[in-house]
């Protein structure tokens, strides 16, 4: 997603998911995957700058009504870690309660 004042932001994000791809592409014939996680709205530290009437403009966005848990997040990267996803390569998951998808 694109947000005004946060051209840096979106432009960074799509570097990495077109990094992802490429350096899938020339570590796939190693057996090596390259995946991406892009976290929607974690419960962080970082989100201790938002005012109140942000944080609930920003929890009533996301369709499963809350913030995720960076545990959440662990999983997914666990996961990723495990040979359980050996034929995921070159993706970008997002992890984010449906935030983006609206």
């Amino acid at each position: 997603m694109g947000f005004p004042n946060l051209v840096h932001y979106s432009a960074s994000k799509a570097g990495i998911i077109g990094f992802t791809r490429a350096l899938a592409l020339e570590t796939a014939q190693y057996g090596i995957t390259v995946n991406a996680i892009s976290p929607g709205p974690i419960e962080t530290p970082g989100i201790g700058v938002l005012s109140k009437e942000a944080y609930e403009q920003v929890r009533r966005a996301i369709p499963l009504g809350r913030f995720g848990k960076p545990e959440e997040v662990a999983y997914l990267v666990l996961f990723l870690a495990s040979d359980k996803s050996d034929f995921i390569t070159g993706q970008n998951i997002v992890i984010d309660g449906g935030y983006t998808i609206q």
